[in-house]
């Protein structure tokens, strides 16, 4: 394996990564954030603006990085925006354990009527009552990437009873993973539904009005996957009638627009698609660019390759 060049050229979307990265060695890191000029016609990484559009990527055409570096997992509709020849890693390994917290506090926050009992704090109200307890529910878990896995080694100090499900029925050493086709019969006696998969042709719109008819009455669905894995209107009837209640960090439309009904109504409890988004994101995408560089400096492949170059 021979080694490449050295310094490598790096660009970063801000300057905030730019100094976090500049001690590297082997590498010169400068910032571009894919609007204007790119600053040097010779870059080796080129990092992508968090949750920016794929259309950015357009910036790129006619450039030749050995690598385009993500800072999200999900990586729909990059394909059909990275010029061809060039190769496409995710951020794998940087958001799962935030976004596995988020999700077991949307579950405790929407049992223990958490947003409820702030408003009655700023009405200077005593609203003692009872609540729903994470203990003792049924949690299915839609999904077994890394961040459902993540979402599950949380969860099972808090005494539940979880069923994991992926695409296809199998078993593995904690036991057996169903499949999506048994949600059917699963979603009956779950208490909480929790989606992390990842958005893509089988997935877009799996959660319709047949799924949601079928869970429990009262049982809370936690979506930390993608917006559009759920059919937002059918969500918002099964809420309206009482049947379901809802925790989202991800919705469809997004941003959601401040006039849609999902803002009003009381079983509903949204927060603005910042599951990975914590104190913890930038180090860990910092330790990510810094394999990345290490790995090409040596004649290495990159890490986390989710779309290989193309013709």
């Amino acid at each position: 394996m021979s080694q490449h060049r050295q310094p490598l050229v790096v660009t970063v979307p801000t300057e905030e990564l730019r100094e976090a990265l500049a001690s590297t060695p082997g590498a010169e890191v400068i910032v571009w954030d894919l609007s204007g000029a790119p600053p040097r016609r010779d870059p080796d990484i080129v990092v992508v603006p968090y949750m920016s559009d794929p259309a950015v990527l357009g910036a790129l055409d006619g450039l030749r990085p050995r690598l385009v570096q993500s800072q999200s997992i999900g990586y729909e509709r990059v394909a059909d925006a990275l010029p061809p020849g060039l190769t496409f890693s995710n951020a794998a390994g940087v958001h799962e354990t935030s976004t596995a917290e988020l999700a077991i506090g949307l579950m405790i926050a929407s049992q223990r009527r958490l947003p409820a009992l702030v408003a009655a704090q700023l009405d200077h109200r005593w609203a003692h009552t009872a609540s729903r307890s994470l203990a003792d529910c049924r949690v299915v878990v839609v999904g077994q990437g890394g961040v459902g896995r993540a979402i599950i080694s949380r969860l099972r100090p808090f005494e539940v009873d979880i069923t994991r499900v992926a695409a296809t029925h199998r078993q593995d050493a904690d036991g057996v993973i169903r499949s999506v086709d048994e949600l059917p019969k699963l979603l009956p006696d779950a208490d909480i539904v929790t989606l992390a998969v990842p958005l893509n042709a089988s997935t877009e719109g799996m959660v319709d009005r047949d799924l949601l008819a079928l869970m429990k009455p009262g049982a809370l669905l936690v979506n930390v996957a993608r917006g559009k894995v759920v059919v937002t209107a059918d969500l918002v009837e099964a809420v309206r009638a009482g049947h379901v209640r809802a925790a989202l960090d991800v919705v469809d439309p997004e941003p959601l627009p401040p006039e849609h009904p999902l803002w009003r109504l009381d079983d509903v409890l949204l927060t603005p698609h910042v599951g990975g988004h914590s104190a913890a994101m930038l180090p860990r995408v910092v330790a990510l660019v810094r394999r990345q560089i290490a790995a090409l400096s040596t004649g290495h492949p990159p890490h986390n390759v989710v779309i290989p170059a193309r013709a």
